[in-house]
C-alpha cells in the first residue's frame, strides 16, 4: 500500500467551508443546513469543512457544535469526506472535541494554534506539545490552520518539523500574508511529510498558491462549481486555462473575501432559494443592502449553480 504523503495525499481538491444556517430568531435551522450540504455536494466539492470561522463557529454554543457535527455527518452519510474544525485554546478540550468528531465520522480535524483574544499566546514549544497531544488522542489527520486570526507566528520550519515528527499532523491551510512563499518553504523543508499543503482565505490567492504546490483549497461554500475547474485544470498542466478561469471568477472571489466575508455564502444561498435565512447571529451585523446587491450582481453575471440549484431540484 502506498504511504500517504505529498505525492499521494489522502485528500486533495476543493473542500469549501459550509456556512451555519440560522432562523430569523437566531436558532439553528437544520432543514436549511441539510439543503446547504446537499447543494455543496451537487456543486462538485471533493469534501466539506464545518464549524470553521466562516461557519460562525465563534457564535455557537458547545451543545450546538455537537448537534451540527452529528447532523451534518449523518446527512452526508459518506458521500464526501468532512473536515470538522475543533479549535480550542485548551489542549484537553480540543482533544476531546476531536475525539468526538472522529467518533461521529469526521475524516480530518482542523485546528488553529492555542490563542485567546489579541494578546494571549503560547510559544513554539507549547504549540508543538499541543499538536503532539492532540495527535496522541485521535487516529485521523490533523490540519493546522495557519491564519491571521490567531496572531500566532508559526514559521515554516516549525510546521515542517511538526509534520515530520507528529504522527497525524499532515495538512496545512496557509492563510497568512505571502502564502505562496510560505507554501514553497514548507514543502521544501518538509517534503513528503507535508501531505496536504492547502490554499485558504476564500481562494483570493488560489492561483499563486497552486503554482507554489498547493494540492487543496478551502474556499467559501457557494460556488465550488466555478472554482474546482481552476484546480483541476492546473493539476492537469493546463495553466493557461486555469488562468483564464481564475480571471473569470476573481470578481466574485474578491466580493466574498474583501466585501461580504462569511455572509457571502449565505446571501448567495438565500438568493438561490437553498436556505431560508441569511442573517448572522447578534451582535454580528447583516450585510448592507449595497454590499449584498454588489455580491448578487457579480454572481448573476457568472451564473453559478447556487442561483439555480433549488429551482432545478424543485422542477
Amino acid at each position: 500500500m502506498t504511504r500517504p504523503g505529498l505525492s499521494h495525499p489522502r485528500f486533495r481538491g476543493i473542500f469549501p467551508v459550509a456556512p451555519t444556517t440560522f432562523t430569523e430568531t437566531g436558532t439553528l435551522d437544520l432543514p436549511s443546513q441539510r439543503r446547504c450540504i446537499d447543494f455543496m455536494i451537487d456543486s462538485g466539492v471533493d469534501g466539506i469543512c464545518i464549524l470553521a470561522n466562516f461557519s460562525e463557529q465563534f457564535l455557537l454554543a458547545d451543545d450546538e457544535r455537537e448537534l451540527l457535527t452529528r447532523t451534518v455527518l449523518e446527512h452526508v452519510a459518506g458521500r464526501v469526506p468532512v473536515i470538522v474544525t475543533t479549535t480550542h485554546t485548551s489542549t484537553a478540550v480540543c482533544a476531546a472535541r476531536s475525539r468526538r468528531a472522529q467518533d461521529m465520522g469526521a475524516a480530518m480535524v482542523m485546528v488553529m494554534p492555542p490563542y485567546h483574544g489579541a494578546t494571549f499566546r503560547v510559544g513554539e514549544a507549547a504549540i508543538y506539545e499541543f499538536y503532539a497531544r492532540l495527535s496522541d488522542a485521535i487516529g485521523i489527520p490533523i490540519m493546522v490552520q495557519d491564519a491571521p486570526a490567531s496572531g500566532t507566528p508559526m514559521p515554516a520550519a516549525l510546521l515542517a518539523r511538526m509534520a515530520q515528527e507528529i504522527e497525524h499532523l499532515a495538512y496545512f491551510k496557509i492563510e497568512t500574508a505571502g502564502a505562496a512563499t510560505k507554501l514553497r518553504e514548507l514543502i521544501r523543508l518538509g517534503g513528503e511529510a507535508i501531505e496536504g499543503p492547502w490554499d485558504g482565505e476564500e481562494g483570493i490567492t488560489l492561483l499563486a498558491d497552486l503554482d507554489a504546490g498547493a494540492t487543496g483549497a478551502m474556499t467559501g461554500g457557494a460556488f465550488a462549481d466555478g472554482l474546482k475547474p481552476i484546480i483541476t485544470a492546473h493539476r492537469e498542466g493546463r495553466r493557461d486555462e486555469a488562468f483564464a478561469l481564475y480571471q473569470r471568477w476573481l470578481p466574485l472571489i474578491n466580493a466574498e473575501n474583501r466585501q461580504a466575508g462569511f455572509l457571502a455564502a449565505k446571501a448567495l444561498m438565500k438568493a438561490g432559494g437553498i436556505i431560508d435565512c441569511d442573517a448572522p447571529r447578534h451582535p454580528w451585523q447583516p450585510l448592507s443592502p449595497e454590499v449584498r446587491e454588489g455580491l448578487l450582481d457579480t454572481a448573476r453575471r457568472l451564473d453559478p449553480l447556487v442561483l439555480r440549484w433549488a429551482g432545478a431540484r424543485a422542477a
